[in-house]
């Protein structure tokens, strides 16, 4: 099986890197080899390579900065994919696209189910929802277009709120993490796991058009925060933690509006791939694990 992976030098695209399954040939492309803003690249990568799967990982997720850069983050989040899905049409071959909880307006109060409807308050989640409806609707038919859903992906290579989480709390003594957005934390190596589960199943058998997958259990920014200087001390990553205060939203102004509950009901894609879900504390241990192994001794 021929996978053409977009991202690849983003924590995920390096996740899946790091856990291809046998039998696949992994084509990975990173910016300086693919350019997502250029859709006749992305054309031309799809006839060129002829992948069986097209797994698009790559995506403009800068959210405040997409706010000043629409038309960017419109390339690269709607237009890319479309052009992937454009081009199988023609040549054959999946497109498993990655997106966000940011496609929901996080007013609820209780986890998203995949089919529910979209409603995006920014335009990173705006961008990203318009790329979701372009491949369902290219592909969907066919049943050769599937999304997978994420939210707030970590992990031990990147950048990423765990590991900024980290250096802060070796450079000071105090910080404040806003408490008022609720969500889950992903580990970049268990979405990894989901996205190789779903191309295997996917390519045998059906699977939901859309799916959600986040690790298990809840937490707001500040419940992270505070784990990750707790994990630091316990896994000898920090002298000494900082004070963690909890502040709200409206303390912490930003160019972009974020959903203030985005958790996602992962249930039904966990049946559907067979997988278990890690607790998220568990997944940011183990990362800070990962992290310190990397560290020179």
């Amino acid at each position: 099986m021929k996978v053409l992976l977009t991202g690849a030098d983003g924590q995920l695209g390096q996740a899946l890197i790091t856990t291809v399954p046998p039998g696949v040939k992994l084509i990975a492309t990173s910016r300086k080899h693919l350019d997502l803003s250029n859709q006749d690249a992305c054309c031309r990568a799809v006839c060129s390579h002829r992948p069986d799967w097209v797994l698009n990982a790559g995506a403009y997720t800068a959210v405040d900065k997409a706010e000043s850069q629409p038309d960017m983050a419109y390339a690269v989040n709607a237009l890319a994919p479309k052009a992937f899905a454009e081009t199988l049409q023609i040549c054959g071959g999946k497109l498993l696209q990655i997106s966000t909880d940011f496609v929901f307006n996080g007013r609820q109060g209780f986890p998203y189910l995949p089919d529910q409807e979209r409603d995006p308050l920014g335009v990173y989640g705006s961008t990203k929802a318009a790329g979701e409806e372009a491949v369902q609707k290219l592909l969907g038919e066919d049943g050769r277009a599937f999304v997978l859903r994420t939210s707030w992906v970590i992990g031990p290579v990147g950048n990423n709120f765990a590991r900024t989480m980290l250096r802060l709390h070796r450079e000071r003594d105090q910080l404040q993490v806003v408490a008022d957005q609720v969500g889950c934390p992903t580990s970049s190596l268990n979405l990894a796991q989901a996205c190789w589960r779903a191309i295997e199943l996917g390519s045998e058998r059906f699977i939901p058009p859309v799916m959600h997958w986040s690790d298990a259990g809840a937490a707001s920014w500040y419940d992270v925060a505070v784990a990750v200087g707790q994990f630091g001390l316990e896994l000898d990553l920090l002298d000494s933690a900082a004070q963690v205060c909890p502040i709200d939203t409206s303390s912490y102004p930003t160019d972009a509006v974020r959903p203030a509950y985005s958790l996602l009901d992962c249930t039904s894609t966990r049946a559907a791939l067979s997988l278990e879900a890690e607790h998220w504390q568990q997944a940011l241990r183990n990362i800070l694990q990962m992290v310190k192994k990397s560290q020179p001794r």
